[in-house]
């Protein structure tokens, strides 16, 4: 079984859909997948996602991109949203400097807010970082110091540093299809530093889909061919890669029920 640890089902990519999605998704061996919020104004209909599947779990954030849409939804706000059983993780926020669709201030409060929330609830943060490396790491190592919590830095795509930082924390890192694609070589060496029971897959559908699926939508069924690419690049078998990727998902998002993934 594998899991797809960040999807957004939600979007307008998969409407009317959904269910051959999720088909597909499970005849690729998919057992279970996170779909992300991205917008608390949103979220009742990201967790109605979740309740119609019963191993489809959700999260409650604020994209970085929105921070300057959404500034009323602090840490209680977020807080009171995690109450529902399928409600697993925290996010995604964090930084974008890339973009910078929503100011940095506003990015670096509703992070602050979000690992507040995470620290409270001890649900995983799911952080977003894009060329603002610097700032997460220092922002995360600041609210370390206020006390622990849970994470993991999805869609992984920085340096080094960033890893580095991220797992001194306790942190998990997760690898989206990019690392598939040829020009990631030095992403590829980085996952190297990555700790066996750290590593988490996912697709972060519908954007980024792996090698052979380049430049088409992607879907939670295409984790499979991360999978396999991870799973060659590490020297281990398929059966090996795939146990490991799920045993880490629930033992940082041990609020989901495994026994309700699809086998």
């Amino acid at each position: 079984m594998l899991v797809d640890s960040h999807c957004h089902l939600d979007f307008p990519d998969f409407e009317g859909e959904m269910e051959d999605v999720v088909r597909r998704a499970g005849n690729a061996g998919i057992g279970m997948m996170l779909t992300i919020c991205t917008r608390i104004s949103e979220f009742e209909r990201i967790r109605a996602v979740a309740d119609k599947f019963a191993h489809i779990y959700c999260s409650v954030g604020i994209h970085p991109h929105e921070a300057d849409n959404e500034p009323a939804a602090g840490c209680a706000r977020i807080v009171s949203l995690t109450g529902h059983p399928k409600v697993i993780g925290i996010g995604e926020t964090g930084l974008d400097y890339f973009y910078e669709h929503g100011s940095r201030q506003a990015q670096k409060s509703s992070f602050r807010a979000h690992i507040a929330a995470a620290r409270e609830t001890g649900l995983p943060l799911i952080v977003h970082a894009r060329d603002a490396d610097a700032d997460v790491i220092e922002i995360l190592r600041d609210e370390a110091g206020r006390g622990a919590f849970p994470g993991v830095i999805h869609c992984f795509t920085a340096g080094p540093e960033l890893a580095r930082a991220a797992l001194d924390l306790g942190l998990y890192i997760s690898l989206s299809g990019i690392v598939t694609f040829k020009s990631a070589r030095d992403l590829r060496e980085t996952a190297k530093m990555i700790p066996a029971d750290r590593l988490l897959i996912e697709t972060d559908a519908p954007f980024l889909a792996p090698m052979p699926h380049r430049g088409k939508r992607n879907e939670p069924a295409f984790v499979a061919d991360t999978a396999r690419y991870l799973a060659e690049f590490f020297g281990e078998t398929r059966e090996a890669f795939a146990a490991r990727t799920t045993d880490n998902f629930f033992n940082l998002f041990s609020k989901a029920d495994r026994a309700h993934a699809r086998t």
